[in-house]
């Protein structure tokens, strides 16, 4: 077991999501954050006010006997450095989605994890929204059948000015840091999503994108269509082009004797709803789950319990790299090239 009590985390990239959404979750799972790294000055004043202790360096965070797991929240690109420098000092670690900016990175991250022996666990937080969890319950217990097709639209606006004088960076959009567009940040989620539901990976995908609104040298839309080995059939609708006053977060899982319909679950919000429609009576049921637990408390939870507890079952490094892949041959069906517009 690796140590007892609250979990002391370090967090690689105090940016917005790490301030904004998993900060007060492992706050609110008891856990404390006692360090943080991050090149700029203004980052680590906002660590400072918090308690904990401001690292200018990945190396310094590594070196830190008070930090024992590690959220990584830094651009795509960085990832492998980050878990590179971070596993061989036995930290546990959290790194968000998707693995890296290109299959081969994200390759290499999770062998320094495996080689180090260390937890490691990719931020597929989708997977501890408790909508998700009740569906999921419902699927295996045979609410809908057999189960035919999952569709997913996870979409939003993200614009140029997305970043205008709020001191963010958008590299969502630089191809160089982020490995590509709307497919490369939001169908990763959708993808683990299947996997998940269904309790099987998709194996076969294709993909169209577009770049139609945003003006921008990657992506700024998707369509993905996948196949399990079963034969499940699977579609995801990602976007950066869809206003954000309009129905964008919709999951839909198709069944022989029914559907289940998840509505404004998508996201990092807790909330939304869950509705069972039986085939032979037409009639809709809404199926309870937590409203107020959101995804990301659920993740720093369950990654507690497994770092405790030494059952890493929860996480699994082979299942993310299979994701990536899908991923990067998504972007080959798309265009031709991989992530990060790498040749074939």
């Amino acid at each position: 077991m690796a140590g007892s009590g609250p979990v002391r985390w370090g967090i690689a990239g105090f940016g917005w999501v790490a301030r904004d959404f998993t900060l007060p979750a492992l706050l609110a799972a008891g856990d404390r954050l006692v360090a943080i790294c991050d090149p700029d000055p203004d980052a680590r004043a906002q660590a400072v006010r918090q308690g904990a202790t401001a690292h200018a360096t990945v190396e310094a965070l590594a070196a830190d006997p008070e930090v024992e797991a590690v959220y990584v929240a830094t651009p795509n690109h960085l990832h492998r450095p980050m878990v590179e420098a971070l596993a061989p000092a036995g930290k546990a670690i959290l790194c968000e989605k998707p693995l890296a900016h290109t299959l081969a990175e994200a390759e290499a991250l999770v062998a320094a994890a495996a080689r180090a022996g260390v937890l490691y666990g990719t931020a597929f937080d989708q997977r501890h929204h408790p909508a998700h969890v009740a569906l999921r319950d419902a699927l295996r217990a045979g609410r809908i059948g057999i189960v035919t097709a999952v569709r997913i639209v996870y979409a939003c606006w993200l614009g140029a000015d997305w970043a205008a004088g709020s001191g963010r960076d958008n590299w969502r959009v630089d191809a160089a840091k982020a490995g590509g567009g709307a497919l490369m940040d939001l169908a990763p989620h959708g993808l683990d999503l299947v996997d998940f539901l269904l309790d099987e990976p998709l194996e076969a995908v294709v993909a169209l994108t577009q770049a139609r609104v945003q003006d921008y040298a990657v992506d700024d839309g998707a369509l993905l269509a996948g196949s399990t080995a079963s034969g499940a059939l699977a579609q995801l609708h990602v976007a950066y082009n869809c206003p954000e006053t309009l129905p964008r977060r919709r999951l839909e899982v198709l069944g022989s004797r029914g559907q289940i319909v998840a509505e404004n679950t998508m996201g990092q919000d807790p909330g939304g709803s869950l509705v069972l429609t039986d085939a032979a009576t037409g009639m809709g049921e809404a199926l309870p789950f937590d409203a107020a637990l959101s995804p990301f408390l659920g993740q720093v939870r369950a990654f507690g319990r497994a770092l405790r507890s030494g059952d890493h079952a929860a996480f699994s490094g082979r299942r993310d790299i299979h994701t990536m892949r899908l991923l990067d041959r998504a972007y080959r069906s798309a265009d031709g090239r991989g992530t990060a517009g790498t040749q074939p």
